[in-house]
Order: C-alpha cells, then sequence, then structure tokens
C-alpha cells in the first residue's frame, strides 16, 4: 500500500512488482537495473533477434534488423517522421529478399496477435547518452521492451510532486539537446503519481493534451490501477496497433471514450448488429470511424467500408487517417460513381461527400438518392459497413432508405455528435438500432477534460422598427392604386427586405461591439484566439464584412467571409431595375470587389488555414451555415450568434468554440444576438418548443454554465472554502501559525503527522487555485456579476495573498512549485477587466428553462413571454407556475426539504392569484423572488458553518442539527473517491460512513441519496 509523500523509489519498487511478480504481475520480465549498463539503446539487438532466430533464419534476420535501425536512426529526417516509419514497420512488418531472386519474406518484428508470444521485458533507470558531446543525458524511470525495442517510457514521481513535472521531464527527453533519438522507437510516453494516476500520451505531445485513463476498478490506488489497466500486454499492444493514429503531423492516441466507443463497435460489427455511436462534438468521433474502418480491413477479407458524409474536413481526415494504413480511399464525385465505387471491390473504402449549404441540402440529398437509384452499374462487390456521418440529420431517412435498396445485406453504423432529439429517435433507433456501447455526453467530455466547458451570455441589439406609423404612411401614398391582397403581398415582400436591407444600424451596432471584444478580451486581444461570427443571410453576411472592412480598426484585415455563394453570371441575369441594387447584385458586388479574378475556394482554402493556424492575423470568420458543423478550429473561443437557430444546428454550431487550445483557454463563449432561447418570434405559446427542450434532459445535461450568475456562485463558493480553510489554525493566525498547521517546523516535535500536513497542503493548493480562477470569472464582468469597484479591489487584495501565502507553504513546506500552466489565465485573471459598454446584457443561463432566460425583474417577466402567452395575464401566470413547478421538481432531489417548502409557497401564490388576493404586478414580483431562492438552492437562514450548498442541504435535511451536519459533511468527504456514484464498492463506503455517522442505516439510505444528487460531493 502507498503513503502519500512516501519517496518515489518506493513507489517505483511497487509498480516494478505490479508489472513482474512471477505470481501476480501483468507478465512483463525485469530486465534490471540499467543506470551503469553500457550501450543502453531503444533497440536492444541481443534480445531482438534472439526472438526472431525462432521465427527466421539468421540472413533474414539480420537484413531486417538493419533495416529497422536504419529508420530509426533519424537520418536527416524530424523524430515525427523517423517515429512513424518506426511505426510502420512494427506494425506492418518488413520485406526481406532471403537472396537475389527469391521472394520477399515479411518478418515482423511483434507477435500482434499473441501478446504472450512476445519477450516483455521491463528496464530502470535507463541511462541513455545524449547522441553527440554537446548533448545532455538522462535516465528514464522505467522503459517497455518488447522484443528487445523501447515501446514504452514511464516517468514516476512522489505523490506530493505533480505528474505535470514528469511530462515535462518526459518531453525535455525529446529534444535535440537530451535524447531525443532515443524516443523513435518509443510508441507511448507514461507519467504519474499516487495522487494522480498515470497521463499517457505519443510522443511530442504538448502537457495540456496528455490523457488520463478512465475505467472502473476495485484498485483503490489511482497510480496502480492505471497500470494495471493499461499495460497488461495485451492492453498495451493493443493500444499501439489499433489505436495509433499519424494525422497531419500529430501523432494520436485514442482517448478513452474513443478506445470504448471502438471496442463496443467491434463487437456489434462481429455480431453483425448496427447501431448509432454518440460521441458529443469535439470528443475524437472521426478518428473512432478511422480506428473503426481500419479494423474492419483488416479483421473481413471480403469488407468494404462506405463512408457518408457532409462535411469536407472530415472528408479529408478520413484520407488522412487511412493513408497510414496502406488503404487508398476513393472518393465519389456522384450518385453514379458512387455506385461505380460500389461494384468495383477494388477500392476498401469509398466516401461520398454530400454537400449541404442552405437551402440547396435537400436538393443535393435528393439528387444523389436519384442517382444511385437510376444508377445501371453492376451489382455492389464485397461485404458492405456503411458508416453514416451525423445520422440524426437526413440521411437517417431518406438516404439510409436508399442506401438500404442498394447495399440491402450492408451493416449500417450511424454516428453523431449530439443529442438525438425525441422527433428523430424513433426514425434513427429504427433505422440503425440502439446505441453502441454508452453515449459520451457533453458534460462526461468537460468533467474529463476532453472538450471546455460554454459560457452564455446574451447581448440585446434592438431589432425592432422605429416607427410603424411612417412605414403605414408610406404603404398609404405609395400603393392607393393597389389591391388589399397586392398590398399584403408587398407588405410581408417589405417585412422581409426591411429585416435586410434597413437595419444597418443594428448591424453596426454588432461590428461596433465585437470590435470592441477585440481590444480588451485576452484571448482575442492576444492574438491568441479568434472568433466566429454567424450571421442570418448572405447579404446580411456581405454587409457585416463590409462594416469590419471599413472600420479603420485592425480588424478590417483581419476578418474572412465564408458562405456557400459563388458567383455566376444567372446570380444576376434578370435582376437590374434602374431603382438600385437587389439581394442578389448587392451580394453579387461585394464577392467581385473582394475577390476580383480569384477563385472563392482559394480564398476560403487561404482564409481557414490562416484561422487554424495563425490567429492573431485571422481573428474573424463571418459564416451563415458553413463551417457550423465539423469545423474543428482549436483557437476559435467565441461564437458570435446573430441567426435564428434551434436543435441540432444551435448544439452544432455552439460547440465550435469548445475545443482545447491551451492554458489561457478556461472556456468557449457563445454571445447571442437574436435570444435563441425564447424563440419570440415564432409566437409558440407551448415552452417545450424551445430550443433544448427538444432534447431528452439526460442527453444534454450540464451543456450550459451561466456566465456571470456562475462566476459569482463559483467564486463565493471559493471564498468562503478558503476562508473556512483557516478556521483550525491557532490564534492570532500569523505566519508561524499558519506554516505549524500546513507544515513542519525546524527542530520542532510536531504531534501531527506528516502525511496528515500533506493532506492540508494539498487542500491549500486546490482551494487557492480555485480562488484565483473563480475571480478570473467575476473580474472578465464585475458588473454583470454584482461586484462593484471597491469590492473587486477587495477581492483582488485577497486572491494576492492567497497566491502568495500558497507560495510561501510551498517554499516552507518543500512542496513542488509548479504554476506554469497558470502563468498565462493567471496575468489575465489580475490584470485585466471586461465590460461591454455597446451592448446590454440580457441573459445568462444556468438551466434551459424559460424562466432563466427572464431578467428578474417583474417589468421583464412578462416580456420575456413568448406573444401568443403575453396577450392573457392568466396564460402568463400558469406558465410561469408550470416552469417554476417544474424547476422545483427537478431540483428536489437535491434538497427535498427546502424544495417542499419552495413547493408550498408557490402553490399558495397561485391559488392567491386565481383568488385575486394578490394583484399582477405582486404575483410577478412575488414568482420572481422565489425563482432567485429556487436558483440558490438555500434559504437566508443558516448557521456560519453552514456555508456551503452541500452543507445547507444536510442541514435542512437532519432536522437543522449543525453538529451533525458538520460531522456527517466530514464524513462524506473522507469517504467519497472520485467516480463514487458509479462504482458500487465505492458507493459503499460513503454508505457504511453515512451509517456510523448517523447512527441508522434507513438514516444513512435517505441522505445517500440526497448526496448522490448534489454535485458537490
Amino acid at each position: 500500500m502507498s503513503k502519500i509523500g512516501e519517496p518515489e523509489r518506493k513507489a517505483q519498487n511497487r509498480i516494478l512488482k505490479l508489472l513482474t511478480d512471477p505470481a501476480t504481475g501483468l507478465g512483463w520480465r525485469y530486465l534490471g537495473d540499467r543506470h551503469t549498463r553500457a550501450g543502453n539503446a531503444n533497440i536492444e539487438e541481443d534480445e531482438l533477434r534472439a526472438w526472431l532466430l525462432r521465427r527466421h533464419d539468421a540472413g533474414i534476420v539480420a537484413k531486417a534488423i538493419a533495416e529497422l535501425r536504419r529508420a530509426a536512426r533519424m537520418d536527416g529526417v524530424k523524430l515525427y517522421e523517423a517515429n512513424q516509419a518506426v511505426y510502420e514497420m512494427l506494425r506492418f512488418g518488413v520485406q526481406v529478399a532471403p537472396g537475389p531472386g527469391e521472394a520477399p519474406v515479411t518478418v515482423m518484428f511483434i507477435d500482434w496477435r499473441s501478446p504472450a508470444a512476445n519477450d516483455l521485458g521491463v528496464a530502470e533507470e535507463v541511462a541513455i547518452s545524449g547522441q553527440d558531446p554537446a548533448t545532455y543525458d538522462k535516465r528514464p524511470d522505467l522503459v517497455l521492451y518488447v522484443n528487445g525495442i523501447a515501446l514504452g517510457v514511464v516517468e514516476l514521481k512522489k505523490s506530493t510532486i505533480g505528474v505535470a513535472e514528469g511530462i515535462r521531464q518526459t518531453l525535455d527527453n525529446q529534444k535535440p539537446k537530451f535524447i531525443r533519438h532515443f524516443f523513435t522507437t518509443v510508441q507511448i510516453t507514461f507519467a504519474g503519481n499516487d495522487s494522480e494516476g498515470l497521463r499517457y500520451a505519443p510522443i511530442l505531445t504538448p502537457q495540456p493534451y496528455w490523457l488520463a485513463w478512465k475505467e472502473q476498478s476495485v484498485i483503490m490506488n489511482r497510480l496502480d490501477r492505471d497500470v494495471a489497466q493499461m499495460m497488461t500486454p495485451a492492453r498495451f499492444l493493443e493500444l499501439i496497433h489499433d489505436f495509433m493514429l499519424f494525422d497531419a503531423g500529430t501523432k494520436k492516441i485514442a482517448r478513452p471514450n474513443q478506445y470504448f466507443a471502438v471496442k463496443a463497435a467491434q463487437e456489434r460489427v462481429r455480431a453483425r448488429e448496427g447501431g448509432i455511436v454518440w460521441q458529443t462534438q469535439g470528443s475524437g468521433k472521426s478518428l473512432i470511424m478511422v480506428m473503426l474502418a481500419r479494423w474492419i480491413n483488416e479483421h473481413f477479407p471480403d469488407g468494404r467500408i462506405l463512408i457518408l458524409t457532409d462535411r469536407k474536413e472530415l472528408d479529408d481526415q478520413i484520407k488522412r487517417g487511412f493513408l497510414d494504413t496502406g488503404v487508398a480511399v476513393r472518393r465519389a464525385k456522384s450518385g453514379a460513381d458512387l455506385m461505380d465505387a460500389l461494384a468495383s471491390a477494388e477500392d476498401r473504402v469509398v466516401c461520398s461527400l454530400i454537400h449541404k449549404f442552405g437551402t440547396r441540402e435537400e436538393r443535393d440529398l435528393d439528387g444523389l438518392i436519384a442517382e444511385v437509384r437510376r444508377s445501371s452499374v453492376g451489382a455492389p462487390a464485397g461485404d458492405f459497413f456503411v458508416f453514416i456521418d451525423e445520422c440524426h440529420r437526413t440521411q437517417s431517412g431518406k438516404l439510409a432508405r436508399a442506401m438500404r435498396q442498394a447495399l440491402p445485406e450492408a451493416m449500417l453504423i450511424g454516428f453523431t455528435g449530439t443529442p438525438l432529439l425525441r422527433s428523430d429517435k424513433a426514425t434513427s433507433l429504427e433505422t440503425f438500432g440502439p446505441y453502441i456501447g454508452t453515449p459520451y455526453r457533453f458534460d462526461e467530455a468537460v468533467e474529463d477534460q476532453v472538450v471546455l466547458d460554454l459560457r452564455y451570455e446574451a447581448r440585446d441589439i434592438d431589432q425592432r422598427i422605429g416607427s410603424p406609423e411612417k412605414i403605414d404612411q408610406w404603404f398609404d401614398v405609395k400603393t392607393r392604386n393597389l389591391t388589399d391582397v397586392a398590398k399584403a403581398t408587398l407588405k410581408q415582400r417589405w417585412g422581409t427586405l426591411q429585416r435586410v436591407l434597413s437595419s444597418r444600424g443594428r448591424l453596426e451596432k454588432i461590428c461596433t461591439d465585437i470590435i470592441f471584444d477585440m481590444s480588451i478580451l485576452p484571448r482575442l486581444a492576444s492574438g491568441r484566439g479568434n472568433a466566429m461570427l454567424v450571421a442570418g443571410s448572405i447579404p446580411e453576411a456581405c454587409r457585416l464584412f463590409e462594416f469590419f472592412r471599413n472600420s479603420g480598426t485592425p480588424i478590417a484585415d483581419q476578418c474572412a467571409i465564408v458562405t456557400s455563394y459563388k458567383r455566376a453570371a444567372a446570380e444576376i441575369s434578370g435582376e437590374e431595375t434602374g431603382m438600385g441594387d437587389t439581394e442578389r447584385q448587392y451580394v453579387h458586388k461585394v464577392y467581385d470587389a473582394l475577390l476580383g479574378a480569384e477563385d472563392e475556394e482559394q480564398y476560403e482554402r487561404e482564409a481557414l488555414k490562416a484561422f487554424r493556424e495563425k490567429p492573431a492575423q485571422m481573428k474573424l470568420l463571418i459564416v451563415v451555415s458553413r463551417l457550423l458543423t465539423g469545423f474543428d478550429a482549436p483557437s476559435a473561443t467565441y461564437i458570435y450568434i446573430d441567426k435564428q437557430m434551434r436543435d441540432h444546428s444551435l448544439f452544432q454550431a455552439i460547440c465550435r468554440v469548445n475545443r482545447l487550445d491551451g492554458d489561457d483557454k478556461d472556456y468557449g463563449y457563445i454571445v447571442d444576438y437574436k435570444d435563441l432561447f425564447k424563440s419570440i418570434e415564432s409566437a409558440v405559446g407551448d415552452y417545450t418548443t424551445e430550443a433544448f427542450d427538444a432534447f431528452d434532459q439526460d442527453d444534454v445535461a450540464g451543456l450550459i454554465t451561466g456566465r456571470a450568475e456562475k462566476a459569482a456562485e463559483d467564486f463565493e463558493t471559493a471564498r468562503e472554502a478558503w476562508r473556512a480553510l483557516f478556521e483550525p489554525v491557532e490564534p492570532p493566525k500569523g505566519d508561524n501559525e499558519i506554516y505549524a498547521y500546513f507544515s513542519t517546523l525546524d527542530d520542532i516535535p510536531d504531534p501531527v503527522p506528516s502525511d496528515e500536513k500533506a493532506r492540508r497542503r494539498q487542500a491549500l493548493y486546490r482551494l487557492a487555485g480555485a480562488f484565483a480562477r473563480t475571480f478570473a470569472g467575476i473580474a472578465e464582468d464585475p458588473a454583470s456579476a454584482g461586484v462593484t469597484d471597491s469590492d473587486l479591489y477587495l477581492y483582488r487584495k485577497e486572491v494576492e495573498e492567497a497566491l502568495n501565502l500558497r507560495e510561501a507553504v510551498r517554499l516552507h513546506s518543500g512542496d513542488a512549485i509548479d504554476l506554469k500552466l497558470y502563468e498565462p489565465a493567471m496575468r489575465a485573471l489580475i490584470d485585466t477587466f471586461i465590460q461591454a459598454d455597446d451592448a446590454k446584457t440580457v441573459s445568462t443561463l444556468d438551466d434551459v428553462s424559460l424562466i432563466d432566460l427572464i431578467d428578474g425583474t417583474a417589468s421583464s417577466l412578462e416580456e420575456g413571454l413568448p406573444a401568443t402567452l403575453g396577450r392573457s395575464r392568466d396564460n402568463v401566470a400558469e406558465a410561469i407556475a408550470n416552469n417554476v413547478r417544474r424547476l422545483i421538481v427537478e431540483e428536489t432531489p437535491i434538497n427535498p426539504r427546502f424544495y417542499e417548502t419552495m413547493s408550498g409557497l408557490l402553490t399558495d401564490l397561485v391559488r392567491k392569484r386565481r383568488d385575486d388576493a394578490i394583484d399582477y404586478a405582486a404575483y410577478l414580483a412575488r414568482i420572481a423572488d422565489l425563482i432567485r431562492q429556487i436558483k440558490a438552492g438555500h434559504g437566508a437562514s443558516y448557521p456560519s458553518s453552514i456555508a456551503t450548498s452541500g452543507r445547507k442541504a444536510l442541514f435542512d435535511n437532519l432536522d437543522k442539527d449543525e453538529k451533525l451536519t458538520i460531522a456527517v459533511d466530514a464524513a462524506i468527504r473522507n469517504t467519497a473517491q472520485a467516480g463514487w456514484r458509479a462504482n458500487r464498492m465505492k458507493t459503499r463506503m460513503v454508505a457504511r460512513s453515512l451509517a456510523e455517522a448517523l447512527g441508522s442505516d434507513a438514516e444513512a439510505d435517505r441522505i445517500l441519496e440526497i448526496v448522490r444528487a448534489h454535485d458537490e460531493y
């Protein structure tokens, strides 16, 4: 069993035993301590030759080893290229001719099918000499050898030193000044400690992108658990063989969600049962397709794969992924070409790209289907597996049925990155079958740090017509000779033109607002990040683009427009009226002025390349429908939306900004100019038609966190937790008392065990970091968070003091210092304030419901309702009551006693309203106050020690017994381990701890259900 703070040497000995123990180990052979051994290398020829000689004669073995060594020498190439060349030799073998004119023999350096047939060894303290005298020697803690070839490198740290140090040490080793040449054969690098477990990555992976394994286990120690799961020979070799790709200059390995999705799909493929793979946007769904398709190709001799997608980016990624397997990908250019490709058995993988932009979406799809059905090409050849990307869209209906007719025996697998709408579920599940594996939801991906959480802000740019009377006068004068029907038709057309052609002032305000953000928001101002602006139409996009280009600001040369528009004579033929430009003429002129003789596609390629690779030079993309799906740009931090969007299109659009991209990107930000979550213009009186209500609640759990409200709440929680940490410190709580509580004073006997001191310090470091990070949220926009300038000054001082104290304790205790990951974020936190004076923030989201979109005042409450409901105060009152009642029901498991009281208050309010005991305005005011209490999750009267929402929930449900509440809270925190809700053994530990604290199993079961529902524990 490990001990907190035990020397690294003990942890290393324990892991070696776990790997090599003859009776209980994972099956590796101990190769010894090699820190004094001369000639250590990544290819141990003696061991490799001995293994190969059992399979081939000496001449063939010598030639094969020479080929491998030549690839591993890195002569004139970079580490990435050399590692890729070695990987291909390891995976596919090398062709060696025994003699002149003789047929070549394939020499495999690893037996991938039978892991136990390999010579599996682990050596420790492997001293590696620099490649030349100017470089430095290094000594990795553990090296995993398979048949004498170094495939894995492990750096271990003691539990009080962050795993980040081991990651940086491994990255240092891959530099030319150290032992870069050793890593030409290394496939997986590991770094770990007992506190955090293992992190893993391929070579050259930057620190923020190292991965944590996630799999249930009965093993309590994190490091032991991860080693047991990842370093069993079968899993280790499988990860290398089936779950590793070289993609556009980056070596990639599967995340746990990708691994288990592919494994589940493999089982379905073996059983010939279709289904749907749901992996949330940004979690690597396209790589799952590549890995699964590659596996099918290698396990089914007659297997052929057809991949249907509507995204150029995915099409390119698939081709790159297959290039490394030596399998060509044929891309069908039309329906007829697709059928021809299916009839030709020589093409193992076929892609068909369906362009779907704007109103042409259905037309293009119908055209492809018609071509497929009328094709006279011969019957498809082979055993087909059809992958349909974004299967929730039209593919799950029309196209899937057409594919069924063309390929009646094919197995269909749907892929989606968004939850299935209730309206789509029946069709999708009926077409493809049930989900494959466990859906990987957005909140899980955020928790696993696969994608970033999202913050939402609605900004109000008035869209109302300024003078309806003048419009009426205009019609009366201009249309006096028209019939009523003609007048109505013209009014309808005028209304559309009004939104597009007469809203110049509003669009200019949007541009001014974004330009202001570009100058003050840290990632945008620094050039580290960029933004997308979604316009409502191509003419609006052109107007916005012109405003930016003529703004006289730096962004004038740092923006681009990317739409589906392509110039053609037919676009403007017959448009001239002599009365000014029509929309089509205007758009054509804008593109002519922008591009001249340049091709649209070339312009877009250059713009997208700059947007991805040089965000400081391309800060803003203006789009309409293009790039809202399948465009993964990690530098995109903000998406500004000025287009009515719903359901899948909305979900996918906002997920353009949830990609990881360095230490200074904590969230993806959504700025909404169209009040998407209210849909006022639709005049629908049913709240269930709101954008996200069409999703199952479980499907979209944890999608959006309110920006200002959540920031203020998070900060207050972190501040209270920081203060509570020092309550046990002896008065006067000066430097000496603080050092004594958290550290060990020199030459003074200490009755508190060192591991308890270490635990206290870990809490201090964690809470100080949380204090500082949450301060960033309110520092970005103090006014929206309800923070005054004087309060902000006070809070900043407190945060600075907290960070100074953290640093002092670290130095005093001798703990490792690791601030590198937080330096960019802290500079932004402490030094930068964000205010958007040109736009009014009208709502932030915590929970996707109508009430949460309301500003909270009686006057704004009714304005936020759909127009049809606003006509009747009784309807409004009933709708509000129903919505609040739903919120209470959803939140009740978190704190039953409190929400029972809230329900009673609501019932009383509704009754009084119906009895006219209170008037309408007072009802709205009382309801607004009730909503604020519900969202807070507690009332106002609690003892000072009952400060967190979790303790308040316990206090309310333990008959307001303060002492018992604190004891139960401590019992939970001391036993609740990461992922305890999903682990039966961990849950039992929490239950036993509760029973001991409460003295009753029945009472423990009741409180356990409350704790289970509460996200604080």
